[in-house]
């Protein structure tokens, strides 16, 4: 075994990368939280100020602290900001990329942009890789990295040091064997790891030998604030997708989602279903759900409670789930063996361990008579015997020394009393990648209690991600796996577009979204389900999000499966384009659908007499806030259902601020403000801390007291 060497400081690492590698580096660092930004900027600056040193950075998802924005935006959010991401160092390579500075002897490589936030910066675009996430370490081992940079978690457990990948194991693990192999052939490689012990301690397969590492950096200055995007708040439309998809989820199944506030309204819906059912059932009947989708409903998920419960296998380990995990619905587990799995899909045996388990496990051929060490070892593994039992000879030694035979059916009763365990032990809830949330949520992993951390497993990208490799047991633990994506833009055909748009520019990256739709064909009862807004608007103006046709495809129509919007579902999977078309029509915005309706006839794509049906003719937003209005009333359907960051006095400024921003671009509200505000209104007390909030307390100039009158408007009809 190895030992990595230990450095307190960034510099001395980055004089020992050059020491060790030379002026040509080529440094490959985890998606999104697990980079270490104090050692990378390090690197970044030194190749900064010497141009003799070439540095490539190859990456994926480089987080930043969002822009406050300007005038009452600013007031409001800096604050904000300062509170929830004070602490966070950020990245210089970003900061330059921003700016337009990035010296000529660095390049930077992503494969995955935070959504939008790259469209207008050219070097970024050009340096752009495009990838499905399981082919991004075979792409990262193209470009010849020569070093690799991770984030750690560290504890000290039982009297030694223990390190975790903690939140990104997903790419590192793979990497690691083939980068060992190079090493080994002689080749100059460096894996550093950077201790940050505000970083939740994963165990299971994030936990990583120390001999990995070629050198690690600990030092409590480098344990700066983690990166923690707050939740967004769950519109009218959010929710009424999430009610949608979480209709499709099957009960004793797998489920998939994102981050965002879809995934958020995924959670509530699934939420409701199970705590609230006759509330959810009723739901579907008033919102005439089951009338208009309850065969595709009843098929593919269901309205009753997750009785079996559900087990997560997510590229991205959300908040979420964390949210299914305390309500009791991501509870089924599974385990890493194809063999107990088979037999626990069967029904044969129960996680309760009993002799019956021995003998299914004899039967499927799992385990020998009499057992052998290995099979023993296994036994201990799972917890069908307890702990302390071992194999000597051809006899077991269970609880306090006490004797049974190897041969369990020569003295079952021996075998039940001193070795038998009482459950299953080492099954799995929830297999992720990465993850990424807000400041409550590396909390809670923090503080979560070991049986509930050991049931969750971070692991390497390629085990979630696609079924290559074990495919067996992967098919068996992902029995009526429900895969739910978003997507931008949806074609009428059964294409969507999510990754970029068709004049060549990238909005985000592929990430994982094909892997899981292509898994979702390939598993017999698998479902890909992608969700969309129905409509999007720029600059002022509405547009469809179901088009007929668009220049960039990021998933092609031969694998169309369930579409999602607010209102509705649309199943196309092995349906005619007669079928498909008519399916994505009923889902769309109505003002948009004469249109589509006009194409597809014109494409000769539907008949020339085709009609949409009535019940489908009134989607529209109106109706929706209707529909969901006397909900709310009751608490439900809340703008965060899985927590925020926000204070209730921000969330108060927030809905003003909001409604604010439209009613100020009308001249004719100026005008009446500003008399108002000449003067003199009058503020009530109470309203006073919501006006401090955003400096409206005292204005000093015109332009803020126009803006506390229409601030107080506002305030009047929130707090009424």
């Amino acid at each position: 075994m190895s030992i990595p060497l230990q450095l307190d400081d960034v510099e001395q690492c980055v004089d020992h990368i050059l020491a060790t590698i030379g002026n040509d580096i080529r440094v490959g660092i985890p998606l999104g939280l697990g980079k270490p930004p104090e050692l990378i900027n390090a690197l970044y600056q030194r190749a900064k100020a010497n141009p003799d040193i070439r540095l490539l950075i190859a990456t994926a998802l480089s987080l930043e602290v969002p822009d406050p924005g300007k005038g009452l935006q600013r007031r409001f959010l800096q604050p904000f900001l300062e509170r929830v991401f004070g602490g966070y160092p950020g990245l210089d390579y970003m900061r330059d990329l921003r700016a337009g500075s990035v010296p000529d002897n660095i390049e930077i490589h992503e494969f995955f942009f935070k959504s939008g936030s790259m469209l207008n910066n050219n070097l970024a675009q050009q340096n752009y890789i495009s990838t499905n996430y399981t082919h991004s370490v075979r792409d990262l081992l193209a470009l010849n990295i020569n070093v690799v940079a991770q984030l750690l978690s560290h504890r000290h457990n039982n009297g030694k040091d223990e390190y975790s990948m903690s939140c990104n194991p997903e790419t590192t693990r793979d990497l690691l064997p083939v980068l060992q192999q190079r090493k080994k052939a002689g080749e100059k490689i460096l894996v550093i790891g950077q201790v940050n012990e505000n970083l939740p301690f994963m165990v299971n397969d994030a936990i990583t030998d120390l001999d990995a590492f070629d050198v690690v950096v600990n030092n409590e200055a480098y344990y700066s604030t983690l990166f923690a995007p707050p939740n967004m708040p769950v519109s009218t439309v959010d929710h009424m997708i999430g009610l949608h998809a979480s209709a499709l989820v099957a009960d004793g199944g797998t489920l998939q989602i994102g981050i965002g506030s879809l995934g958020d309204a995924i959670v509530y819906g699934c939420e409701l279903r199970h705590q609230q059912n006759a509330a959810y059932k009723e739901l579907l009947q008033q919102l005439q759900l089951q009338e208009k989708f309850g065969d595709v409903i009843e098929r593919v998920g269901g309205s009753a409670p997750f009785t079996e419960g559900l087990y997560g296998n997510s590229e991205m380990f959300v908040d979420g789930f964390l949210y299914l995990i305390k309500t009791d619905i991501l509870r089924r587990r599974v385990y890493d063996h194809a063999g107990l799995q088979r037999l626990l899909n069967a029904g044969t045996i129960t996680e309760v361990v009993s002799m019956a388990t021995l003998d299914a496990l004899l039967q499927e051929g799992c385990i020998h008579s009499p057992l052998t060490r290995a099979d023993v070892a296994f036994l201990r593994h799972f917890g069908i015997f307890r702990p302390e039992v071992r194999l000597q000879g051809t006899t077991l030694l269970g609880t306090d020394g006490a004797q049974a035979p190897a041969d369990f059916n020569q003295d079952r009763d021996a075998v039940t009393r001193h070795c038998l365990g009482t459950s299953l032990q080492q099954g799995r809830i929830m297999h992720g990648g990465f993850f990424l949330g807000p400041r409550g949520f590396y909390d809670e992993l923090r503080n979560m209690d070991p049986d509930t951390l050991n049931a969750i497993n971070m692991t390497n990208i390629s085990y979630v991600n696609q079924l290559y490799g074990n495919e067996p047991l992967k098919r068996l633990q992902r029995v009526k796996a429900r895969f739910i994506n978003t997507v931008f833009l949806a074609h009428a055909l059964g294409a969507a577009t999510s990754d970029g748009l068709e004049n060549g520019k990238v909005v985000s990256g592929v990430g994982g979204q094909y892997n899981f739709v292509s898994q979702a064909h390939e598993l017999h009862d698998g479902r890909s389900i992608l969700m969309l807004k129905s409509t999007r608007e720029k600059d002022g103006v509405t547009h469809s999000n179901i088009v007929w046709n668009y220049g960039h495809v990021t998933i092609p129509r031969h694998l169309r499966d369930i579409y999602v919007t607010e209102y509705g579902i649309a199943d196309v999977r092995g349906k005619c384009d007669r079928d498909v078309v008519a399916a994505m029509i009923n889902i769309a915005d109505s003002r948009f659908q004469p249109e589509l309706l006009a194409r597809a006839k014109q494409a000769g794509k539907l008949p020339a007499d085709y009609e949409i049906p009535p019940a489908f003719r009134n989607n529209t937003p109106e109706r929706l806030e209707q529909a969901l209005a006397p909900y709310r009333e009751k608490g439900m359907f809340p703008a965060f259902p899985c927590g925020t960051d926000f204070t209730t006095e921000e969330l108060v400024v927030v809905r003003c601020l909001k409604a604010m921003q439209p009613k100020a671009e009308k001249k004719s509200n100026l005008v009446k403000a500003l008399i108002r505000a000449l003067r003199g209104p009058e503020i009530p007390q109470q309203y006073l801390p919501y006006l401090a909030r955003i400096q409206l307390d005292d204005p000093s100039s015109l332009e803020d007291r126009i803006a506390q009158v229409l601030m107080l408007d506002e305030l009047r009809q929130v707090l009424s």
